[in-house]
């Protein structure tokens, strides 16, 4: 899957706040989310997160 650095994920699943965006903030073995709802930032495992995305909305289309 190629997600970069600024791209927008659509996620499976909602976050608590109720939103299902996420922005890419870091990317490694595992990647740093932030909710675009609330604004928390959390990390989560590279194939968990790969397995949880519906769409990619790249930096180029936003």
């Amino acid at each position: 899957m190629d997600i970069a650095v600024g791209d927008i994920l659509i996620m499976k699943k909602k976050h608590p706040c109720g939103s299902d965006k996420m922005t890419v903030l870091r990317i490694g073995m595992d990647f740093r989310l932030k909710c675009n709802g609330c604004g928390h930032e959390f990390m989560v495992v590279r194939s968990k997160a790969e397995h949880s995305v519906k769409h990619v909305l790249k930096k180029e289309e936003i």
